[in-house]
């Protein structure tokens, strides 16, 4: 019998035809609930035939534990920072994946928390609950510029609503769609910098390496108009914290929402959590009753299917 390591907890969370579609298999599952650190995947890690993964610290450690019962890892959703994809080529693990489920789930989200930030919706509704009446003044988001950083499918979908709300959309990125920028009038820039210094708005939508950490620094976040908003809804490592912080505090930020922190859940006393400019929300961007169980069914299949040897396979890297 297979035994697998389950720790989306998304996945457990939600209900749909994943669960009888896991279970019908037979397999031994072992539930958890992550995201898990290095130390937790390192008690638990042993006779594993596969792990069925949200953002688990799957390290060199973890992997070399789990040789050489483990056969492959199926991760739920698209980020793969979090594991050692070097470790697993090196133990020929396959890592699979689930591209093209959430996109435009993320993007809805991304959206909401930048209607949030300049309609100020949370400290409105805060103040009416306290039964106050606080009319606070918003801004609009008609013909503001924003600057989109990654065209990946999250990116594109944001551009579509941007486009919607009549923003002049500037963008920059490794991959650049030509048909869909012509169609939906985006500026592109050659450099991160040249982007900055043209936008109201930034919001990240590309991928953590080691190349991208901390894209948003405090050199870069200086070469913002005073006053810009920034929204991360990819990883929380692209911008540096501190000085996300710094930008807030120094009013070169009018507002920080993001959806991702680099350590989750955080500390209670994480000051970006309470900060009055700032909109964090418990990496929820993609969990929605529609969205969960298409990444769950895909990350299921892919993992029936590699271990039956037939049917489509999502490889996001092969042994």
């Amino acid at each position: 019998m297979k035994r697998i390591l389950l720790s989306t907890t998304s996945y457990q969370d939600t209900p749909g035809a994943h669960h009888g579609l896991l279970a019908s298999q037979g397999y031994e599952i072992v539930r958890a609930r992550g995201p898990l650190p290095e130390s937790r995947m390192l008690e638990l890690a042993g006779e594993f035939d596969g792990f069925l993964c949200g953002d688990d610290d799957i390290t060199h450690a973890v992997l070399t534990k789990c040789a050489p019962r483990l056969k492959v890892i199926s991760k739920y959703g698209i980020g793969l920072d979090k594991i050692n994809l070097s470790a697993c080529q090196e133990l020929g693990v396959p890592v699979l994946f689930t591209p093209g489920v959430n996109h435009t789930t993320v993007a809805e989200h991304t959206f909401c928390l930048l209607l949030a930030l300049v309609r100020n919706l949370v400290d409105s509704v805060n103040a009416t609950r306290a039964g106050k009446w606080t009319r606070i003044t918003g801004n609009e988001l008609w013909q503001k510029k924003i600057g989109i950083i990654g065209l990946g499918r999250i990116g594109q979908e944001m551009i579509k609503r941007c486009r919607g709300f009549e923003m002049e959309v500037h963008a920059y990125g490794n991959y650049w769609p030509e048909e869909f920028c012509a169609a939906w009038q985006v500026v592109r820039h050659e450099t991160i910098e040249s982007l900055l210094a043209a936008v109201d708005i930034l919001s990240l939508h590309t991928m953590l390496s080691a190349s991208s950490r901390h894209l948003i620094n405090a050199d870069r976040l200086a070469y913002l108009k005073k006053g810009a908003l920034l929204i991360n809804t990819s990883r929380a490592e692209l911008v540096d914290a501190a000085a996300v912080l710094a930008a807030l505090n120094g009013g070169q930020l009018g507002g920080y929402a993001a959806d991702v922190m680099e350590h989750e859940p955080p500390a209670p006393d994480e000051l970006l959590l309470s900060h009055t400019k700032s909109i964090i929300t418990p990496h929820i961007g993609s969990r929605t009753f529609e969205s969960v169980p298409r990444q769950a069914m895909r990350a299921t299949q892919n993992l029936i299917n590699f271990f039956n040897g037939d049917g489509e396979v999502f490889y996001a890297t092969r042994d």
